[in-house]
């Protein structure tokens, strides 16, 4: 992780020596990928009469037989002995939340669902209350001994209500260093760690406050991402180790709270970036309660592969999500159905075409995976399933690409690595942008955490190597400017909300590139017999070490 302060394509030359492999075999030059199957898959599963693709529904019965049928009709063999699927367990829930209601300030307060709050539990049960439950303000709610970093210390939170801010304390620095890696957010500044260490600290209730830069996304994401059916992996304890409530308080809410209490939020999150800082007790009373609908059901994932010829033993994997959040709240107009097109009914069909064009490049020397896993929207839990449940051993998985979103904007100049310089795989992509006549850029966005937001992550903290690279900015036809101002439109109007659509006058032309590159590493990688590792300060190295020593 340290790499990142390198320039990017310096740092790629510079390595280039790591990967065995200096020229592609015959084979990894990319027959034409189909741009009829780009369009018609993403056309079909972002329609409306796939209700947003959100698993355990009917839109989830549409999803996975069409994707079965597309691996089908490209020649792949079911990945899971005969069948095309793997059956995810989860459980879903419905909370109904009062309002959140504080006492012990200089007024009470009360913050309603949805305009200033929302509230969820990855408890399972029907009923949830928090009564009269203490609330500290524990800065960014990180516990990091390796880096001498701890907000918990000095105050028991058990049964108390932390309340956190997020991404890390370092976000604002303009370079990549710093404690928390300045710029580039690290697990530690993603929402997902700080409720994980609040239930290890024992704290009741785990509230974020969200403010729009450094959660890299707008109060209306956290509104449809966060009501409405939640999901999450089925477990024998009922997630009873969890914090009773995590949820979600606007900016203007968390100051009013803190202004209630005598304290300033400005002043607090200053003081929460200086390694040091000491929780503060705020002196109030939270208050709320949940019903919960609960429903268990089996989503699935979608397993296809293409045997190899001389190691068939051996893995190269390409993973995407199928799924997406279904119906959410409502555009002006009325839609209330999040399509999902960009995000990610085209990774799904990048997916279904890279397995056409692999099959007519004839065998591979070893095989290939192509998987579509459900719930990435709720947390990564199809990709995490697989990780933990694996139908064909991490240990033999060579490595592979992950696909979260395909270029729909037009030919780009540049590639962006997400996450860049942690393992050998960055060499492949070197050559093959190199012999695009693009280049590799500096992650524009690094505090925005991307590489801990998709399914990659999910194999990477069980070693298995991955890569995750989309186009950059410099679109060929309007530069740095035009790039950068269709995907921030793109984040403002259409992430997560009912207006992410097909449109028929998409501009494929830069995701074709950049599918050419997902080929061309997945290829070299399944014809040599070279295994790829994580660089030494890269923080899965240990793991791959471990799995691959066992063999």
């Amino acid at each position: 992780m340290f790499l990142r302060s390198v320039s990017l394509l310096s740092l790629a030359c510079a390595l280039t020596a790591c990967a065995t492999t200096d020229t592609p075999s015959a084979s990894a030059v990319a027959p034409q990928i189909s741009l009829d199957t780009l369009k018609t898959v993403t056309q079909q599963l972002s329609s409306d009469a796939f209700e947003g693709r959100a698993p355990t529904t009917p839109g989830e019965d549409k999803t996975v037989n069409l994707i079965a049928e597309r691996f089908r009709a490209a020649g792949l063999q079911p990945g899971n002995d005969g069948s095309w699927f793997q059956d995810v367990p989860l459980v879903e829930t419905l909370a109904t939340p009062t309002s959140l209601t504080i006492t012990g300030g200089a007024q009470p307060l009360t913050f309603n669902y949805r305009t200033d709050m929302v509230a969820n539990s990855y408890q399972v049960q029907p009923k949830i209350d928090l009564k009269d439950s203490d609330v500290v303000f524990v800065g960014y709610g990180i516990n990091a001994p390796e880096r001498g970093w701890n907000d918990y210390a000095g105050v028991d939170v058990k049964g108390k209500t932390v309340v956190i801010l997020i991404n890390d304390p370092d976000y604002e620095t303009k370079g990549l260093e710093g404690p928390f890696e300045g710029r580039a957010m690290t697990y530690y500044g993603r929402w997902t760690y700080k409720y994980e260490e609040a239930a290890r600290q024992g704290a009741a209730a785990a509230i974020i406050v969200h403010d729009t830069e450094p959660a890299a996304y707008g109060w209306n994401v956290v509104q449809s991402s966060w009501t409405g059916a939640q999901y999450n992996m089925d477990a024998a304890n009922n997630h009873m180790d969890q914090s009773k409530v995590i949820g979600w308080l606007t900016n203007d809410a968390a100051r009013r709270l803190m202004a209630s209490a005598g304290q300033d939020l400005a002043a607090l999150t200053a003081a929460a970036k200086q390694k040091g800082f000491k929780a503060v007790p705020l002196g109030l009373k939270a208050n709320i309660s949940l019903e919960n609908q609960i429903k268990r059901q089996k989503s699935r994932n979608v397993i296809g592969v293409l045997p190899g010829k001389k190691r068939p033993g051996e893995y190269v994997l390409y993973s995407a999500h199928w799924d997406h959040l279904g119906r959410c709240d409502a555009a002006p107009d009325g839609d209330d159905i999040c399509n999902g097109a960009l995000d990610n009914a085209t990774g799904t069909a990048a997916l279904i075409a890279l397995a056409e064009a692999h099959k007519k490049a004839g065998q591979p020397d070893r095989s290939i995976i192509f998987l579509a896993v459900t719930a990435e929207e709720s947390g990564l839990l199809g990709s995490k399933y697989y990780a933990e449940n694996p139908i064909f051993p991490l240990s033999q998985t060579v490595g592979g690409v992950n696909m979260d979103g395909v270029n729909i904007i037009g030919r780009t100049r540049d590639v962006v690595v997400i996450g860049p310089g942690k393992s050998e795989l960055e060499p492949y992509l070197q050559r093959a942008v190199a012999d695009q006549g693009r280049v590799i850029v500096p992650e524009p966005t690094p505090e925005k955490g991307f590489f801990y937001r998709s399914d990659h992550f999910s194999f990477a903290k069980f070693g298995v190597p991955m890569i995750y690279f989309e186009s950059g900015d410099d679109l060929v036809n309007g530069g740095v400017a035009a790039g950068r101002a269709a995907a921030d439109d793109y984040t403002a109007n259409r992430y997560h909300g009912p207006k992410d659509e097909y449109r028929s006058d998409w501009d494929w032309s830069g995701g074709l590139q950049d599918i050419a590159l997902f080929y061309r590493i997945g290829r070299e990688l399944a014809d040599s017999d070279n295994w790829p590792n994580w660089y030494p300060t890269a923080e899965f190295r240990a793991a791959r070490d471990k799995s691959r020593a066992g063999q």
